[in-house]
């Protein structure tokens, strides 16, 4: 596996993979269930070069969506989850019940719904900082809340704290 770390305003990213530019993971500074440097990995500081200059375009407010080559690895039923984080609009967000029928899952398995989301192998290139509380609150971000309201505010979709 190889492996680099880039600084964001969410603190020094890993970013992981089985071979240049295809990422596997991604993870901040104390992200429940994030990855950490394995036994046997390699860092290459250039194999995610892409990704390291989509996350600056990003930060910088000049990008909305990713796109990287991924090997994740889940279940049927957690990859479809995963494919339905990635239509929620840059901007906006959705509760979990809307997210299960995205992901074509009746409204009441939000639960399993939930604990794909934990379990998001990319964190915000599959952009599970935009599922919400079915009340609009902001819940359950293996990031912790105060990077999940920096990355909601940074694309407009909680105000600029004053």
């Amino acid at each position: 596996m190889l492996y680099t770390t880039h600084p964001t305003p969410l603190g020094d990213l890993l970013l992981a993979g089985p071979e240049r530019g295809v990422l596997a993971w991604i993870s901040m500074p104390g992200q429940k269930g994030g990855a950490v440097v394995g036994t046997g990995w390699r860092r290459d500081d250039e194999a995610f070069r892409d990704a390291q200059e989509q996350f600056d375009a990003y930060f910088a407010g000049d990008l909305k969506e990713f796109d990287l080559a991924h090997a994740t690895t889940g279940t049927v039923f957690r990859e479809r989850v995963w494919a339905a984080l990635d239509e929620i609009p840059y901007g906006s967000t959705v509760t979990y019940g809307a997210l299960a029928e995205m992901a074509g899952v009746d409204r009441r398995a939000v639960r399993a719904v939930g604990g794909a989301v934990g379990s998001n192998p990319l964190t915000v290139v599959h952009p599970c900082h935009r599922v919400v509380g079915a009340n609009g609150t902001l819940t359950g971000f293996a990031g912790g809340l105060d990077r999940k309201r920096t990355l909601l505010t940074l694309e407009g979709a909680l105000p600029a704290p004053l």
